[in-house]
């Protein structure tokens, strides 16, 4: 087990549950990701997520259509939620005991956000998945992410992409991008890295939280990251 890291918070895309389907749920995708986090959380490591939403609705897409920033980042929430259950349904599949916590009440189908609940599950071997967001318009799930890693006190956010790591610019336009497996938020910030939104970042900073980028669409790198220590994308500390 990586001596560096006993409590993560690992943020996925709703892109990336997308897998190729581009929208909803692509099952192999789901299934194959909570494969590698059951086994990281097998191990011992205490592992906690956020899940975005963008498979089913961008709030700023629906915006640019006319809609309501409020109501489309809330309807943006409640797709998070319907990721969130089916990563559960999937991990308690592999055997993985999972709570759910959203940022908006809905006692029906998982528990409100309470930090020291959440901590307590870790602290028992449970994947805690929290939904919803913030709860609150104009938040990203990034933010959310770098939120909550904050609150359970995370060793480090892990942010899941589809490209390898930091590039200076983005690697899928610009063939000669370079790679930066370390930087500071010093350096990411002067150089205008786009690795999260100005909100998550800050955040990030403020409460010393080192960030892993790397590509989840890699087998294995979950595991080798957290249980054998390799280097594996780009640490921003």
């Amino acid at each position: 087990m990586s001596a560096s890291y006993k409590r993560i918070l690992l943020k996925l895309s709703g892109e990336i549950l997308a897998g190729s389907e581009k929208f909803g749920l692509d099952y192999a995708s789901v299934s194959d990701v909570c494969g590698e986090i059951a086994q990281v959380a097998g191990a011992g490591i205490e592992v906690a997520m956020v899940v975005g939403g963008g498979n089913y609705i961008r709030g700023a897409q629906a915006v640019d259509h006319g809609m309501d920033r409020v109501q489309a980042d809330q309807m943006g929430m409640l797709a998070t939620v319907i990721n969130a259950l089916a990563l559960q349904t999937a991990l308690e599949g592999l055997g993985r005991p999972t709570r759910v916590q959203t940022a908006i009440e809905m006692r029906a189908i998982a528990e409100p956000f309470i930090t020291r609940r959440a901590v307590r599950h870790l602290e028992k071997g449970r994947i805690v998945i929290f939904a919803a967001g913030t709860g609150s318009p104009f938040f990203s799930t990034d933010t959310a992410a770098a939120l909550r890693a904050s609150e359970i006190n995370a060793d480090c956010l892990l942010k899941a992409t589809k490209v390898d790591g930091i590039y200076d610019s983005d690697p899928e336009k610009n063939s000669d991008a370079k790679f930066l497996p370390r930087v500071s938020f010093a350096e990411a910030r002067q150089k205008r890295l786009k690795i999260m939104d100005a909100a998550a970042f800050s955040l990030c900073e403020d409460n010393k939280m080192p960030i892993v980028v790397f590509n989840v669409r890699r087998p294995g790198n979950i595991a080798g990251i957290l249980l054998r220590d390799e280097r594996i994308g780009s640490v921003v500390s």
